[in-house]
């Protein structure tokens, strides 16, 4: 067989395998509908998988992060992904929360290899452009120079060792709904007024004359 038929026949056989894989996903979705409450199967998770590491380009996983990992950036990354990240990410990274689990396809657990494995770059590049077709947005600047992503990726980095008492700094900086700001004023008022009610008397003052 020469150069140019190997080729075509290449070709030909890939045309015939990303027919089949489509033809596949179209017939499970047509049985199956369009909802987001099912976990992706194995076809799509895989095609969704290598379309993630396809659009980062070869230059943007090469980056390294030009942020120093101190306890002060690590402290701003914590707050940032507490306000913004953790509604679908959760505080830990796990995306056990009531939007991350209902998404198509469900928010994935970043502490896991898919994630870690990931370049400083890659990550990087992820969190400013988002992913398509998923729940994933762009955020930041744009640009390869947006310090607060770069603090992001150091934390997503340390999520694996998160300390419960981070955990509980960061719940006190999630978002709340009214009855949840409500609920949480009542709790330290009703704390607050305890631990005055449990304060020791001070002593009678004797003066002498």
């Amino acid at each position: 067989m020469t150069k140019g038929k190997l080729v075509k026949a290449l070709v030909l056989w890939s045309a015939v395998i990303v027919g089949l894989v489509i033809a596949i996903v179209g017939v499970t979705m047509i049985r199956h509908g369009f909802s987001a409450r099912q976990s992706p199967s194995r076809i799509e998770t895989f095609v969704a998988r290598s379309a993630r590491s396809m659009a980062v380009p070869a230059r943007a996983r090469r980056m390294k992060n030009p942020i120093p990992n101190t306890a002060e950036n690590l402290a701003e990354a914590r707050a940032h992904w507490a306000d913004h990240c953790a509604i679908c990410h959760a505080n830990n990274g796990g995306g056990n929360t009531t939007i991350g689990q209902n998404l198509y396809p469900k928010a994935p657990d970043m502490r896991l290899a898919e994630t870690q494995n990931m370049t400083d770059g890659g990550l990087y590049y992820t969190i400013q452009n988002g992913i398509r077709l998923s729940g994933m947005p762009a955020w930041g600047h744009a640009g390869e120079n947006d310090e607060d992503s770069w603090k992001l990726v150091h934390f997503i980095r340390h999520l694996s060792q998160l300390s419960p008492e981070e955990e509980r700094e960061m719940e006190r900086l999630n978002p709340k709904g009214p009855e949840e700001r409500q609920e949480q004023q009542e709790e330290e008022q009703f704390l607050n007024e305890d631990q005055s009610g449990n304060q020791a008397p001070k002593p009678p003052t004797h003066h002498n004359h």
